[in-house]
């Protein structure tokens, strides 16, 4: 890769808007379980499922989770930054809550893809993991990256579902740049 080589993927703002209507969904049923919970005959077996204490429950966890999901959403929405830099220097991430910044090329050791729960993951093993995880100040940030680490050993982990492109062509082209990294530094 030459020194002006830079392959930019956008964010996908068609992605962005359909997940932040679906939070936003999420977050008017939160409400109406905690404003107005549906009203059931208790000699049901499925009573304890409607119990408003529990409505009450499950309404403010959905408002809370989706509601911070909904945030995040119209933030990258109207994020101009590029969702992916991939560069001479190494990768620059901006497509999730993790977000790290620069990874150096040189740090990776490996990349590989995972499938959680129909989700594919490319996760960068790094040489030094630690290093990167110090330089995290957030908590909840630092607490996610560590989890990612002790669960599938890499800290930094790039879905594609933000991006305007899939996971096993980025995958591949992330492979195809590391690979021509490797030649030109061996």
């Amino acid at each position: 890769m030459k020194n002006d080589d830079q392959i930019e993927i956008p964010l996908s703002k068609r992605k962005m808007t359909l997940l932040l209507i679906g939070a936003l969904a999420f977050v008017a049923i939160g409400l109406l379980f905690m404003i107005s919970p549906p009203e059931v005959n208790h000699t049901n077996r499925r009573a304890a499922l409607f119990n408003p204490v529990f409505l009450l429950f499950i309404g403010s966890a959905s408002v809370l989770f989706f509601g911070f999901c909904a945030v995040f959403f119209s933030i990258k929405l109207f994020d101009k930054k590029q969702g992916l830099i991939i560069n001479q220097k190494g990768i620059i991430d901006n497509s999730s809550g993790l977000s790290l910044g620069l990874v150096l090329r040189s740090d990776i050791q490996k990349i590989e893809i995972i499938t959680v729960n129909n989700q594919k993951f490319i996760m960068f093993i790094l040489k030094k993991p630690q290093d990167y995880l110090n330089k995290i100040t957030n908590q909840l940030k630092r607490k996610g990256m560590e989890i990612n680490l002790k669960l599938y050993g890499a800290p930094i982990s790039i879905s594609a579902n933000f991006l305007q492109t899939n996971a096993k062509d980025l995958y591949e082209l992330l492979i195809e740049k590391w690979e021509e990294f490797k030649k030109e530094n061996d």
